[in-house]
């Protein structure tokens, strides 16, 4: 037998009454303390895309330091700088060079900060989180990105440089018959926003299985975790609903924004995206009415099986009542002139009794209907 395959680590775990229930998963969601100043772990490896692109041509270059993308600033075409890992003097030369406030430099170091915008003279600042779904833990798991929309050109911070929801952009800039390839920064900006709300719907919908498999749990009674995966999944809903809503805020920022970065032909796209993450914000609330129902019908089940259990006890306790009775009468310790103490029969006569007054019994509780 092949004991990796077992993984004990897997089952041992839920030895610890916390970890049953997630515990350790609770303090990650709720400990975000804004008067405390996080401390950023400096990534080891940078990488710098840089996408530079006009209708006709576009380049495509990667750098490992912050310094080679310096001369697209001026460079006459539309340029997308996409930057993997964040060291905060990296950040701070980039936003130098392309004139960005200090406070934007602050929000972008930054850690567990909540959605925002913030629009500059030459420039519209958003923060938010790329979520993804990890199938393992079922947990939601989140990244946080920077976008910085200036003229002619679009600045995003990414931590992970391993993943993100822009595959497909790319693959559009790629194209010379392309909307993105064909239009300015600002689209490009709407473009990046798009693909990161498509992706939370995508996020929701592997959430939604899984809570169609705890349904199904709950619904069979044959779970006896099934108030601790209702509890994860709950947790899970309250990642969503605490970017959701801030999200739906900066894409209005976008809407009611009167900056010259931002062409009025364009503004359809970004109502696009409002009506997207209000849909996104309704679906999460009605998973939340689901999970509400999932875990009163969870207690229901429980207490419905508790009744079940006290209804056999009863009725078992009823049945015996009669021979508790008949023998104690039959068999108390002194003499007494009773009928059938010492009759041939009488041994049998009781016993006799101490059966047929339960078949009664459970006649007469049939036919009540009390089982």
């Amino acid at each position: 037998m092949n004991l990796d395959k077992l993984r004990p680590d897997k089952y041992l775990k839920y030895l610890y009454l916390p970890n049953l229930f997630g515990s350790n998963r609770t303090k990650e969601i709720l400990s975000v303390n804004p008067t405390v100043i996080p401390h950023r772990e400096e990534a080891k490896d940078v990488v710098v895309t840089v996408y530079d692109y006009d209708t006709e041509t576009m380049e495509e270059k990667k750098f490992s330091s912050i310094d080679s993308c310096f001369n697209y600033k001026s460079s006459g075409r539309i340029t997308w700088i996409n930057i993997d890992g964040l060291r905060k003097s990296d950040v701070e030369s980039i936003c130098a060079h392309f004139d960005i406030h200090p406070l934007i430099v602050e929000d972008i170091l930054s850690i567990n900060q909540r959605p925002k915008l913030d629009e500059a003279e030459n420039s519209i600042f958003c923060l938010l989180n790329m979520l993804y779904f990890n199938e393992e833990t079922f947990a939601v798991e989140q990244e946080q990105i920077s976008i910085i929309l200036a003229k002619d050109a679009v600045i995003s911070f990414q931590e992970d440089a391993h993943r993100d929801v822009f595959t497909s952009l790319r693959e559009k800039l790629k194209s010379p018959g392309s909307k993105v390839r064909q239009r300015t920064a600002d689209y490009l900006c709407y473009t990046l926003l798009d693909m990161i709300v498509d992706h939370y719907f995508i996020v929701m919908e592997k959430l939604g299985n899984r809570i169609e498999e705890v349904e199904e749990e709950v619904s069979r009674g044959n779970n006896p975790r099934a108030l601790s995966h209702i509890t994860r999944l709950r947790k899970e809903l309250i990642i969503l609903k605490r970017n959701f809503s801030p999200v739906r805020e900066v894409v209005n920022g976008f809407l009611r924004s009167e900056s010259e970065l931002l062409e009025d032909r364009h503004t359809k796209y970004y109502k696009d995206v409002y009506d997207h993450i209000i849909q996104a914000t309704d679906l999460s609330e009605n998973y939340r009415d689901i999970m509400v129902s999932l875990q009163d019908l969870h207690v229901n089940n429980v207490n419905l099986k508790m009744n079940e259990v006290m209804k056999v006890m009863a009725i078992v306790t009823c049945l015996l009542a009669p021979a508790t009775v008949i023998g104690g009468i039959f068999g108390m310790n002194f003499d007494a002139n009773v009928n059938f103490f010492h009759q041939r029969w009488g041994f049998y006569t009781a016993v006799g009794l101490m059966l047929l007054i339960p078949i009664v019994m459970l006649w007469m509780f049939r036919r009540r209907g009390w089982f």
